[in-house]
């Protein structure tokens, strides 16, 4: 079985679908990349897969034990991370605070120093800001502290949702580095993105999704290289 697998996974909101017979898969070390529109279904899928909803029908597997049926929190302790859309940092907290509060889980707590110094490694910025108050950080630097603290957790799986939105281009680009960076040291990533482009290029595989169904999977390049994809996302 795979590092994550997703079989026919459905949620409803109310009597509404939002997701429908969703099934995908992340091997250990991978980043996989999940591309579609607004609305589409893809923050559900990550929502789901932390256990903040519960799929009806459909399994949830990581690490070969079935986790759809456990609380948020509990997925939270099996190292499944999600830095969500919008950033949600304690705005009035330090950077340092922040990234405190990232260590939740308990095997992240006994390891807090050398995650943080790891994490100040990474992302040297943190360290020069780490007592600012997190709201008079420029937007950039606030996806960075997201990531930040979402390392602290010390994921086996990272789950980021629309890092770069609202970013200009060059901080769109040290939002990518970073993840490349996140990738290459091992960590499984799965990345929802509407940068089509950046995501599929360093994704190991991606996924469309549309209407709350996957309509085309296959390695980065391939979708990227796709007619519909080249069409539909890119105006080519």
């Amino acid at each position: 079985m795979s590092f994550l697998e997703l079989k026919s996974v459905e949620v409803y909101y109310d009597d509404v679908p939002a997701i429908r017979g969703v099934s995908l898969k992340i091997e250990k070390g991978e980043l996989v990349s999940i591309i579609g529109a607004n609305g589409a279904g893809k923050t559900t899928t990550l929502n789901t897969i932390s256990g903040l909803l519960q799929p009806r029908p459909g399994e949830i597997w990581f690490e070969d034990k079935r986790i759809d049926t456990l609380p948020a929190h509990r997925v939270a302790d099996r190292g499944i991370v999600q830095i969500p859309e919008g950033r949600r940092l304690f705005p009035l907290m330090t950077v340092l605070e922040n990234l405190k509060i990232g260590a939740y889980s308990p095997c992240a707590k006994g390891d807090y120093r050398r995650t943080l110094q790891d994490v100040f490694n990474l992302l040297p910025l943190l360290k020069e800001r780490r007592n600012q108050i997190a709201h008079t950080l420029s937007g950039g630097e606030q996806q960075m502290l997201a990531i930040g603290r979402g390392l602290m957790g010390k994921p086996r799986l990272l789950m980021l949702d629309e890092p770069s939105l609202g970013l200009a281009p060059i901080l769109v680009r040290a939002v990518f580095e970073t993840v490349k960076k996140i990738k290459s040291q091992g960590t499984t990533v799965l990345l929802v993105e509407q940068n089509v482009r950046h995501s599929l290029e360093l994704a190991h595989r991606g996924y469309v999704m549309e209407n709350g169904r996957i309509t085309l999977e296959g390695t980065g390049l391939e979708v990227l290289n796709n007619s519909h994809v080249k069409s539909a996302y890119l105006g080519i």
